[in-house]
C-alpha cells in the first residue's frame, strides 16, 4: 500500500503567512495547524518554536546575511568602501522584508516583540553600533558616538526603502535588482548606489580618521 504523502513544510509555512497576515502574531498555532490539515503537535516537529515559525513564514531570517558579511570586515580592507557595501546590503535586506511588515501592519496587525526578545530594528543598531565601536578602538575612524551613526545609515536606509515602497514609480523587485547588480559588478550606475555612496559620504566626513 503506498505512503499517503506527508505535508511539506513549504505547506505548513504557506497556511502560517495565511494566518499571521489575517490575525498577525497573535494567531494560534492550533489555528495554524488546522490551516494546513495537521495536527499542532506536528508543527513543534518541525518549528522549535512559535516565533521561529513566524519569521520562517513572513522570509524575515533570524540573522540577515548582512551581520554575517559585517563579522568578516572587522579591522580589514578599505572602511569606507565596506560601509558602502554593508549599507547597500542592508538595504537589499528592507526591500525584502519591510513590505512584509507594512502588510501586516496595514491590516492592523502589529508585530508583537516576541518572547520577550528585543525589536530586530533595535538589534540592527547594536550590531552596527558594535562594528563601528570596534573600528573606533583600531584608530580606522574618528572618535565619535558610534551609535548615533548607526541610527543615522540605518535610520536613512529604511526611510529610503519606505518611501520608495510608497511610491508607484519603482517596484520592490526593480529596486532589489539594482542593489543586486551593483553588489554582483560594483556599477555605481544607479539610483541606489548613488545614494548610498552619497549617505556614507556624508557621514564619513564627519567620522573618517585623522591624517595627523
Amino acid at each position: 500500500m503506498p505512503r499517503i504523502p506527508r505535508i511539506t513544510n513549504q505547506q505548513i509555512l504557506e497556511a502560517a503567512r495565511q494566518v499571521f497576515l489575517q490575525q498577525g502574531f497573535g494567531a494560534s498555532t492550533l489555528e495554524i495547524a488546522q490551516q494546513a490539515g495537521i495536527s499542532e503537535a506536528s508543527i513543534f516537529k518541525r518549528f522549535s518554536t512559535k516565533e521561529e515559525l513566524f519569521f520562517a513564514a513572513m522570509g524575515i531570517p533570524e540573522k540577515p546575511l548582512w551581520m554575517n558579511e559585517l563579522e568578516s570586515l572587522y579591522g580589514k580592507g578599505d572602511l569606507k568602501e565596506n560601509l558602502i557595501n554593508i549599507c547597500l546590503q542592508i538595504m537589499k535586506f528592507y526591500h525584502e522584508v519591510l513590505p512584509r511588515i507594512m502588510m501586516l501592519r496595514s491590516r492592523g496587525n502589529a508585530i508583537a516583540e516576541l518572547g520577550g526578545k528585543e525589536p530586530k530594528p533595535m538589534r540592527d543598531v547594536k550590531v552596527l553600533t558594535a562594528f563601528l565601536e570596534h573600528e573606533i578602538n583600531q584608530d580606522r575612524l574618528r572618535p565619535c558616538d558610534p551609535q548615533t551613526v548607526a541610527h543615522i545609515l540605518l535610520g536613512s536606509l529604511m526611510n529610503y526603502v519606505f518611501l520608495e515602497q510608497m511610491s508607484s514609480k519603482v517596484s520592490m523587485a526593480t529596486a532589489e535588482s539594482r542593489i543586486e547588480t551593483y553588489l554582483n559588478s560594483g556599477d555605481p550606475a544607479t539610483e541606489v548606489s548613488a545614494f548610498v555612496q552619497s549617505l556614507v559620504d556624508i557621514v564619513w566626513q564627519g567620522i573618517a580618521p585623522s591624517q595627523d
